[in-house]
């Protein structure tokens, strides 16, 4: 049993935790002890609280009685169609001032693409045509440990390129359900490239799938989302 505490600096909408963060908090752990034939499958059941401290066990994250994500294990070939063929850096980079959440954005501070958090990710995932978005990051030290950014925040980075492939302005959603798989980790201050993908829909939920590559263009992680349909001021 572990206590976490998702701060304010890892928040989505104005007062929850980033789903694709807290999922990562639950990911990671579960992660440690499959093998390579499974990967996570996390499912938020409720926004995650910000700064109170959450109980983490057996792939559960709850508050008191009341439990926040749950991971399960799935079959890795869930991921097989999950990586998005790859653009170069220069693509990615131009996809970025077609932004849409730098002028519209439903929760402007969002730890991985909110414009108003200076302390986020700062993804800028634009579209690039197809269905898909396209983005660079360059990981900041205080993501690493020894040198190589954090499984965790390789999960968040996964998230947000996916929602915005989701028309969000006509569309707000939240993310439900984030199963991922993190090959590699990259270095501090590495240039990465963050692609998402549409999939599809059925009623209150989108289906989109999200891939990170490195500066070689090797896939450091996969990942598969839902998202349900919401009213953002219940969040904000």
């Amino acid at each position: 049993m572990t206590f976490v505490r998702v701060e304010r600096r890892f928040q989505g909408p104005e007062r929850s935790g980033n789903g694709g963060y807290v999922a990562g908090l639950v990911g990671t752990a579960l992660a440690a002890g499959l093998g390579p034939e499974a990967v996570p499958k996390v499912t938020l059941r409720m926004p995650p609280p910000l700064e109170k401290d959450l109980e983490l066990a057996a792939g559960r994250l709850t508050d008191g009685d009341a439990v926040v994500a749950e991971a399960v294990p799935v079959d890795s070939e869930f991921l097989a169609d999950a990586t998005i063929d790859p653009v170069l850096p220069e693509e990615a980079r131009a996809a970025e001032a077609s932004y849409r959440g730098l002028h519209d954005h439903p929760f402007p501070s969002c730890f991985v693409c909110g414009p108003a958090n200076q302390h986020g990710l700062r993804l800028q995932p634009g579209p690039i045509g197809g269905g898909r978005t396209a983005c660079t990051w360059t990981p900041a030290a205080d993501l690493a440990t020894d040198g190589l950014v954090d499984e965790v925040f390789l999960w968040a980075a996964l998230d947000c390129p996916g929602g915005w492939t989701i028309d969000l302005e006509g569309r707000p959603s939240v993310l439900g359900q984030l199963t991922a798989c993190v090959d590699a980790r990259p270095e501090a201050g590495e240039e990465c490239v963050a692609l998402g993908r549409y999939l599809g829909e059925d009623g209150r939920k989108t289906f989109t799938a999200s891939t990170l590559y490195d500066a070689d263009g090797r896939v450091l992680a996969r990942a598969k989302h839902t998202w349900i349909t919401v009213d953002p001021a219940a969040f904000n």
